[in-house]
């Protein structure tokens, strides 16, 4: 089974790169992230036409979460974090499919730093942390899978010294996403591939794709029960490159059936 995420970038505007990818490497489910549609302007028609089930969890211009599915019904088990400090903004989704829990999540960005955004990131991250032990202690097959806006480590971004003060490669952020794997949670990318360069993003501006100036920010992360069932993970680079393509490529792993 192929699992992925992709933050999208909007996916209306973004929708035939999404469905060109979806027919080229039929993963088999995949999270979305920032969606950038309400709730009723989701693209469902053409992406069932591929033949992907749907659940999303829209934001008018901001944000939004979504599941796809092609091996079976999605079944939604939660819509937000417990007491999300912000439950307006849509970041969470849940729900089993094919045997699996999939958490698909879109943490806050968290610039500028310090201030109020950057407050919001780390009690989003706590609470996240708080429900990841949940799930962990319930012994359920998960995956936690997303865009963390985290660089875990100085291997998953291109110069660190130029990120010392941004949100997303702050001590605390850093410390928080070590916390949650310290739960249990195998980091599948690094776990493959300890010393790799590995990106999942590039920015629009300093011809940073061309340059593989990047950063490694989208992460799916695998329960205790699963780990053992990880077989392969990857990025789909090319994607990047693709014309009007999101600045973030999908983010993939294969499991061994269970």
């Amino acid at each position: 089974m192929k699992i992925a995420t992709y933050n999208v970038n909007g996916v209306n505007g973004r929708l035939p790169v999404l469905l060109r990818w979806l027919e080229e490497e039929a993963p088999d489910i995949v999270c979305l992230q920032e969606l950038k549609a309400p709730q009723e302007k989701f693209p469902e028609a053409p992406i069932r036409d591929l033949g992907y089930d749907a659940l999303w969890h829209g934001q008018k211009s901001w944000n939004g979460v979504a599941l796809l599915s092609r091996v079976g019904e999605i079944h939604e088990t939660r819509r937000g974090l417990p007491d999300d400090p912000d439950p307006a903004q849509s970041r969470y989704i849940e729900a089993a499919v094919n045997g699996i829990l999939i958490g698909a999540l879109y943490l806050p960005n968290g610039n500028p730093r310090p201030g109020p955004k950057f407050d919001y990131k780390l009690a989003w991250f706590e609470r996240l942390i708080d429900h990841a032990a949940t799930l962990m202690e319930s012994g359920l097959p998960v995956v936690l899978a997303g865009d963390f806006n985290v660089m875990p480590t100085e291997r998953d971004v291109y110069k660190p010294e130029r990120w010392l003060d941004d949100a997303l490669f702050a001590p605390e952020v850093r410390a928080l996403f070590a916390r949650l794997l310290a739960q249990g949670w195998t980091d599948a990318l690094r776990s493959l591939y300890p010393e790799a360069t590995l990106y999942t993003f590039w920015d629009y501006f300093r011809n940073a794709f061309a340059r593989n100036a990047g950063l490694r920010i989208d992460h799916l992360l695998l329960s205790t029960v699963l780990a053992g069932r990880l077989a392969d993970a990857g990025v789909d680079r090319q994607v990047r490159g693709w014309e009007k393509s999101s600045d973030h490529a999908p983010t993939w792993i294969r499991l061994r059936d269970g």
